[in-house]
């Protein structure tokens, strides 16, 4: 099962994401950002307030915005050490 462990912002609409599994992956949601519940991400001040909660496995903001885990973990990519 795929879950999100922690996220932390690195710049514009990038996130690194760190999974379940070890994997680190960044991901870039501006592409992902349309409708109603998505719009206030594009406030940078607002999606830098993302969070995960460890109950839904993902990330999250105040908003009711999440994206789930397997969505992430399919479109980050990976980080190397």
């Amino acid at each position: 099962m795929c879950y999100v462990k922690e996220a932390t912002y690195i710049k514009d609409y990038r996130l690194r994401i760190n999974f379940g599994d070890g994997t680190q992956k960044e991901v870039d949601l501006f592409p992902y950002l349309d409708g109603e519940v998505f719009e206030p991400l594009k406030n940078i001040a607002y999606f830098r307030q993302v969070r995960v909660n460890q109950d839904i496995d993902t990330i999250f903001w105040d908003n009711g915005a999440d994206f789930s885990p397997e969505f992430l973990y399919k479109i980050g990519q990976p980080i190397r050490s």
